[in-house]
């Protein structure tokens, strides 16, 4: 198996993907113009796909949960930084079933907006899409900060 190494800041993220889905190639493959990786072999009595994602800062996060009868595909952004509303869209087609897709999402700015941006972008091509909004971080409820819980507590449950 080949190592992968960083380079630089902007290959940091596809390296560390690449190298994930070579370590676990019978568990997910790695989709890297689009920048997400998918579960392979997917449970046949599932009627959604379930994506998540957020800034790379969590990984492994969302890519540890990628595989059969759990996330269907998983969105990591730069570090630190939403996914972009075209990982989540590409992902979000691959793997959506019968019945759509459904979105989990952390209740960060960016990640609500760029999910919320690929859920019209589903909705224009007839992919119906619902969100599921994880805002239980108790560390992050207060005054003082306006965006209110971050839901980096529940996710790891949700997922």
């Amino acid at each position: 198996m080949p190592l992968y190494f960083a380079d630089s800041a902007e290959s940091i993220v596809p390296d560390a993907l690449a190298g994930f889905a070579s370590a676990h190639a019978d568990l997910v493959s790695h989709h890297p113009d689009h920048g997400y990786l998918r579960a392979r072999g997917g449970s046949a009595q599932r009627r959604v796909g379930l994506v998540s994602g957020g800034g790379s800062g969590h990984e492994p996060l969302h890519a540890g949960f990628v595989g059969a009868g759990m996330l269907d595909a998983a969105c990591p952004g730069r570090i630190f930084a939403s996914p972009h509303n075209r990982q989540i869209f590409e992902a979000s087609r691959a793997v959506a079933g019968p019945e759509g897709v459904l979105h989990i999402v952390k209740n960060y700015t960016g990640d609500r907006i760029n999910f919320g941006i690929a859920a019209e972008r589903l909705a224009h091509e007839g992919i119906p899409c619902a969100r599921v909004l994880i805002d239980d971080d108790l560390a992050t409820d207060s005054d003082d900060i306006a965006v209110g819980r971050r839901g980096t507590g529940a996710t790891l449950i949700v997922e």
